[in-house]
C-alpha cells in the first residue's frame, strides 16, 4: 500500500453505518481522514457534498479518488483492498456467503426496525428537529414489536449457539448488526436487557473491537444522557 494516500471517509456518526465504517478503519489501521458532515443540519445537502454523492446519503468514502457509498460496499471494499484479517470478510466462499447472508438481510430488516424505533423515540428531535414532528407512541410500539421479530431471527436464525453470527470470529455481520442494536440507547432504550444470548454476543464483539468501540458510540453515550435527563424522576435509564 505504499504510496497510497489516506482514504477519505464522510460521516456523521448519529448513523449506525457510518459508525461501523468508522470502527472497521481505526481496528484495523487503515489509515484515514473523517469529515464530519451533520445530518440535523442538512449538511448532506449541499452542493459540494451532492456533487459526491447525489443521493446526498452517508457513509461516503473517498480512496485515491475513487467514490463509494452504501455501507456494505464499503465494508467489502475496504475488507479487499486493504491488508485485513480474513475473518472480517472471509475468502473462503462458503464463510464469505453467510457474511454476504446477513448483509443482505440486515438492510431491509434489522436497519429498518432500529431505525423506526430510533426515529419514533428520539429521531425527531436529534436528526429531524426542523420538522417539528412529536413522538407518537402507537407507532413507537408498533415499530417496537416488529423488532422484536427481528430479534428473533438474529438469534434464532444467526446467531444460534456460536459465538459471533457467522461462526467462531468477528466478521462484517457483527460490526454492522452491533452498530444498529446501539442505536436505541439514544433513548436509554437497550433493546437486549431481557435476550441474555444476544447480550453475551454484542459483550464479546464490544471485547473484539476494544477501544475502537466506545470512540464511535461515544455520539450515542451523549444522546443517551440528553435524552434521558428530559425524562421524568421515575424513568430509569438503560446501562450496558
Amino acid at each position: 500500500m505504499a504510496g497510497r494516500q489516506a482514504v477519505k471517509a464522510y460521516l456523521d456518526l448519529v448513523s449506525q453505518a457510518c459508525r461501523a465504517i468508522l470502527i472497521f478503519l481505526k481496528d484495523n489501521k487503515i489509515p484515514h481522514t473523517v469529515e464530519n458532515i451533520a445530518i440535523r443540519k442538512g449538511e448532506q445537502k449541499t452542493p459540494e457534498f451532492t456533487k459526491l454523492n447525489p443521493m446526498q446519503k452517508l457513509p461516503v468514502l473517498v480512496d485515491n479518488g475513487f467514490v463509494l457509498t452504501e455501507s456494505d460496499a464499503i465494508l467489502k471494499y475496504l475488507a479487499t483492498a486493504y491488508n485485513v484479517p480474513d475473518h472480517w470478510y472471509p475468502k473462503l466462499p462458503e464463510k464469505r456467503a453467510r457474511v454476504d447472508e446477513y448483509t443482505a438481510w440486515n438492510h431491509a430488516n434489522t436497519r429498518t426496525h432500529i431505525s423506526s424505533v430510533f426515529l419514533h423515540e428520539v429521531g425527531f428531535d436529534v436528526l429531524l428537529p426542523r420538522m417539528g414532528q412529536q413522538t407518537n407512541p402507537e407507532k413507537l410500539e408498533k415499530a417496537l414489536a416488529d423488532l422484536d421479530g427481528t430479534l428473533d431471527k438474529l438469534e434464532n436464525m444467526f446467531l444460534k449457539n456460536q459465538a459471533f453470527l457467522c461462526g467462531d470470529d468477528i466478521s462484517l455481520a457483527d460490526l454492522l448488526a452491533v452498530c444498529e442494536l446501539m442505536q436505541p440507547l439514544c433513548g436509554g432504550r437497550d433493546i437486549l436487557k431481557d435476550r441474555p444470548k444476544l447480550l453475551s454476543w454484542r459483550r464479546r464483539v464490544q471485547s473484539a473491537l476494544s477501544d475502537s468501540f466506545d470512540e464511535a458510540h461515544s455520539v450515542v453515550y451523549q444522546i443517551r444522557e440528553k435524552f434521558t435527563a428530559k425524562l421524568s424522576p421515575c424513568s430509569k435509564q438503560a446501562t450496558l
